[in-house]
């Protein structure tokens, strides 16, 4: 005869098997639901962040804030560097990655980018496709906001940013005067 403990203690284990087999991963969640891209963007926030000041000890307030690029009369400012640009649109160069081509168009209006559209982006899979679908308006605001192609890259995303910051320079020095 089995013992009373023995079969409490196989039918705990037959349970536990079945409810882990039974488990079911969700798909990868979708960085698209999140409308702030400081979640996937590696680097500095887009914003700055200050914590409130209402005289309780939380922490001590801080502040993160990025070189900011400033137009004036068709040029570019950023740090040392300043760039003037021709309107009108350039289209990158198709870079070859890992995962499928990545190309850019860029378009200039009063000397500043204006527009950032991607004309290849990997797709030749579900995964890249929706990766791809993820990150393409992450690295256009990027592009938009830094006015240059030193973009931060996006995690899980790796080759795509390095293709799309590739393509994009190659279109700013056509765009260059």
């Amino acid at each position: 005869m089995i013992p009373k403990r023995a079969v409490g203690a196989l039918l705990t284990t037959v349970f536990a098997l079945a409810l882990l087999f039974g488990f079911k991963t969700p798909e990868a969640p979708s960085l698209a639901a999140s409308t702030s891209p400081d979640t996937a963007v590696v680097g500095q926030p887009s914003t700055p962040t200050t914590a409130p000041n209402s005289g309780a000890t939380s922490g001590p307030a801080t502040a993160t804030a990025s070189p900011v690029p400033t137009a004036t009369a068709g040029s570019i400012t950023t740090g040392s560097t300043a760039a003037t640009y021709v309107d009108g649109t350039v289209a990158g160069p198709v870079v070859s990655t890992r995962f499928g081509d990545v190309q850019v168009k860029v378009t200039i209006s009063g000397g500043v980018v204006s527009d950032v559209a991607a004309l290849q982006i990997p797709s030749g899979d579900g995964n890249s496709r929706r990766i791809s679908r993820v990150v393409e308006p992450i690295l256009r605001d990027e592009a938009l906001t830094a006015q240059t192609a030193q973009i931060d890259l996006v995690s899980g995303a790796t080759y795509t940013s390095r293709g799309y910051e590739k393509s994009l320079q190659a279109a700013l020095d056509k765009a260059t005067a």
